[in-house]
């Protein structure tokens, strides 16, 4: 998965996570992610050290460069913090959704085509399928 940097409305590099390249934001994402135990599981000692020294040295993330690697190693750190639950209606959910979308519609049911993009609908099939409901 690619963390694509841009430019917010006021002049502040993004990741595709929504967390802002400056130092606060990261500094909070350091201390949520070694809250999680996700800083040292999921980071190898170099990209512990590039967040660190960013936090300390950089306000605020000017150089392309600078924020593509950072925003590599938030990204990664986003996918390891995010739930088994959310990962699954990210990952099988939506194709879950589909499938019974195309049913809903080969049966006549005209509604069914917002089936498929239905986040709540994508995250009960999951569960479902997960045997939750099961005795």
């Amino acid at each position: 998965m690619s963390v694509r940097s841009g430019r917010s409305g006021k002049g502040t590099i993004k990741t595709r996570f929504e967390v802002p390249l400056t130092r606060e934001a990261l500094a909070k994402f350091k201390l949520k992610a070694v809250r999680r135990g996700c800083w040292f599981r999921d980071l190898k000692q170099s990209e512990r050290s590039l967040l660190d020294l960013t936090i300390r040295v950089v306000e605020r993330v000017r150089s392309f460069s600078l924020a593509n690697l950072v925003s590599r190693i938030v990204g990664k750190l986003c996918e390891a913090m995010e739930s088994r639950i959310y990962r699954l209606v990210r990952s099988e959910g939506r194709e879950m959704a589909k499938r019974l979308s195309e049913i809903g519609l080969a049966w006549g049911c005209k509604s069914a085509w917002s089936w498929a993009e239905d986040c709540g609908f994508m995250q009960f099939l999951v569960v479902s399928n997960l045997g939750v409901f099961k005795g």
